[in-house]
């Protein structure tokens, strides 16, 4: 048999099987009866907006609370001052030195994750064009959330990065170094 280089889309090679299963379960069972849904239930269009919105629901709490943190170690949410109202985002990424990311949940991740709101935008695009503006207002709720764990995974990626970059410039010597020597030779030149 032949073993799949690490980063390729095989199930074999996922750190946590089953969670990814359940994260892409989410994912396409939303975009899946959404699809299938206009195709044969003309008629019942409440039953199709309930069960949609409820598949993205749990798409968005378990993208959020659980595949994140245990596929790419990244984890966000947002915090509201109760004295003065005030909304603040809260990115946390595992340390890269206790957590080995795997590349192949990472993949998976991150294809699902930029795929998911294209096609939403497709969606909306399609609905605009029939005229469906019940279909616009539910495509929209999807549009909305998943372009909000996009975007905020994105932000939380990148955060995680410039840390780790911070820190191994910091840690690594040189840039502490030099620091260090500019104030000691500051203090005593002054």
């Amino acid at each position: 048999m032949d073993n799949p280089a690490p980063g390729t889309f095989s199930w074999r090679l996922s750190s946590h099987p089953v969670t990814l299963l359940f994260f892409l379960f989410f994912r396409i069972a939303s975009l899946i009866f959404y699809l299938f849904g206009l195709l044969f239930t003309k008629n019942s269009f409440v039953l199709l907006f309930i069960i949609t919105v409820l598949l993205l629901a749990a798409d968005f709490y378990y993208l959020k609370n659980i595949a994140g943190r245990r596929l790419v170690g990244l984890r966000w949410w947002n915090e509201v001052d109760v004295q003065s109202g005030d909304s603040r985002w809260v990115f946390e990424s595992a340390d890269p030195e206790t957590r080995q990311i795997n590349a192949t949940d990472k993949r998976f991740f991150w294809y699902a994750q930029y795929i998911a709101p294209v096609l939403w935008v497709l969606l909306a695009v399609l609905a605009i064009l029939k005229i469906q503006f019940a279909s616009l207002s539910l495509v929209v709720i999807a549009m909305i959330l998943t372009i909000t764990n996009t975007l905020a995974f994105s932000r939380c990626d990148k955060f995680s990065q410039a840390t780790n970059m911070a820190s191994n410039a910091l840690y690594s010597g040189g840039l502490a170094r030099n620091i260090a020597g500019g104030m000691v030779s500051r203090f005593f030149r002054g």
